[in-house]
């Protein structure tokens, strides 16, 4: 069910606190990812407590921040953290979130996780690109919106121009960028061998417990939406795969640099550079 909206209270808190104009994009960070909203410059910090609506977790790796500030020449706002739908039951638990960053003018927001690999061939501390996703874990945010808002198509829900960006700025940094698509469980609990030969079967390359209700969300916001990956370990059942909470955070943060390179890289790369008769790919 839709949960209650306080982002208005958010943005004038946040007007408050010094924010002056909009912002451009913004960037939630998943398990061990919390750095990458580091070296902003004039950074604007508010912890997460004193916004209302807001999540206030329990999961160690999530910082609870948002960070406001100028990177690569854009303007940005990076929420260090998010609430999974495994703490609360609630998988609209980041609507006033997104809501708020909408609000305050974010068209553009990349979603960012920590996941476990169903394929031998991304392995471990691999970045991927998630072009699509499976709902497998059933919740929608959008229950009990009421009217005709929660008829959202998800058609390109993985904005294809955001896409052909980010390959662009895998292309300018060297860095290794897998495609694929990303299935949602529920958690807390690690998937089973059996699940992931399930997930495998279904067309899933990756499986996690968080992004696909803020995707739902975001798009039902009318924002553009691109999602990375940092996978941190092979699923159960593949390749000896036996993962933890404290390998996820352990391997995020190995993984961090690349996967900050290359969001400053993409933040760097206007739009504008792409021709208008040039189609973007998936």
């Amino acid at each position: 069910m839709i949960a209650i909206n306080q982002a208005e209270s958010c943005v004038e808190i946040i007007r408050e606190r010094g924010l002056r104009g909009e912002i451009e994009a913004a960037v939630v960070l998943g398990t061990g990812l919390g750095s990458l909203a580091d070296a902003l410059e004039d950074p604007l910090v508010i912890p997460y407590a004193d916004l209302p609506g807001f999540p206030v977790g329990s999961i160690s790796g999530h910082a609870g921040r948002l960070v406001i500030g100028t990177q690569e020449g854009t303007r940005v706002a990076y929420l260090q953290g998010r609430s999974h739908y495994y703490e609360s039951g609630d998988p609209a638990t980041m609507f006033t979130p997104l809501d708020t960053l909408h609000k305050l003018g974010v068209q553009i927001v990349v979603l960012t996780n920590s996941s476990g690999s169903c394929r031998a061939d991304i392995a471990p501390g691999s970045l991927a690109l998630i072009t699509d996703h499976i709902n497998f874990n059933g919740q929608n945010p959008l229950l009990g919106s009421g009217g005709d808002h929660g008829f959202v198509s998800m058609v390109d829900a993985y904005d294809p121009r955001l896409l052909r960006r980010f390959k662009h700025a895998a292309s300018l940094t060297g860095t290794a960028l897998h495609e694929a698509v990303y299935m949602w469980f529920s958690g807390p609990s690690f998937e089973t061998a059996a699940e992931i030969r399930m997930a495998r079967t279904l067309g899933a390359d990756l499986v996690g417990m968080s992004t696909v209700p803020e995707v739902i969300i975001a798009r039902r916001l009318g924002l553009r939406v691109g999602a990375l990956s940092m996978v941190t370990n092979y699923a159960t059942g593949v390749k000896g795969g036996h993962p933890t909470h404290g390998e996820t955070k352990d391997m995020a943060l190995k993984g961090s640099i690349s996967l900050k390179r290359l969001v400053r890289t993409f933040l760097r790369t206007k739009e504008d550079v792409w021709s208008a008769t040039t189609r973007p790919q998936s």
